[in-house]
Parts: C-alpha cells; sequence; structure tokens
C-alpha cells in the first residue's frame, strides 16, 4: 500500500503510530482487519436481536419462537426476520394477527414436521 494512503489511513491514530511508517502500515493493517470482521459480526448481532425481540413478542402470546417461525413457514408467510421484529415492537396488533395465523397452522400439523395431520405421512 502507498504510504500516502497509510497516512491518510492512519490519521487520528494515537502516538507514533500515525506518523511512523512502519508502525502507521502496522496499526492500519489490523484496523483493516478488525474493519472486516466488525462487518460480519454485525449482521450476526442483528440477526440476533431480531430473533430476540420475535421470540419476546411471541411469548406474550404464550407461543415460543420455534413454533411461531414453524406456523409461518407452513402457512406459506414469507416475512423476513427484520420485518416481524418491527411488527413485534411497534404493531402488536398486527403482530398478534400473525401469531393466531400461526398457532392454527400449529395446530392442524404433525407433531415433528411441516405435514398437515390430514395428509399420511410417507
Amino acid at each position: 500500500m502507498n504510504i500516502d494512503k497509510v497516512f491518510k489511513l492512519a490519521k487520528g491514530f494515537f502516538g507514533r503510530s500515525k506518523n511512523c511508517k512502519s508502525l502507521a502500515r502496522e496499526r492500519v493493517e489490523k484496523g483493516l482487519e478488525y474493519n472486516y470482521v466488525s462487518r460480519k459480526l454485525k449482521k450476526r448481532d442483528f440477526r440476533k436481536m431480531w430473533i430476540e425481540r420475535i421470540n419476546a413478542g411471541a411469548r406474550q402470546h404464550d407461543m415460543t419462537y420455534s413454533d411461531f417461525q414453524r406456523g409461518l413457514i407452513a402457512s406459506g408467510v414469507e416475512i423476513n426476520r427484520k420485518i416481524l421484529s418491527e411488527l413485534a415492537v411497534s404493531e402488536p396488533f398486527s403482530f398478534k394477527v400473525l401469531v393466531d395465523h400461526s398457532k392454527n397452522t400449529v395446530s392442524n400439523l404433525h407433531p415433528k414436521s411441516y405435514i398437515p395431520l390430514d395428509q399420511p405421512k410417507n
């Protein structure tokens, strides 16, 4: 990497890391590594937060997250976790409709699959 680019990226670093070539290069490379890893962790953290919100909303209506998702998938509702979590937080009545729909679907399913009770299991 060009040393001018390194110094530009090292602007604001503490001590000699901002104006010494070798230290600046090491600190910038390490910072770029942390940046790459953090972008992956951010996605993981958001997914975890969405699942926690959906689970909390579903448990308010006496249903677990896994049963709620199972009912939605079996009934063909394709709403992603981000939107479901927003509904659980800001639109509790709309979320309750989805929970009720999921409960009805789960009650008609085979206990360990997505097959309805009236269909024979192969």
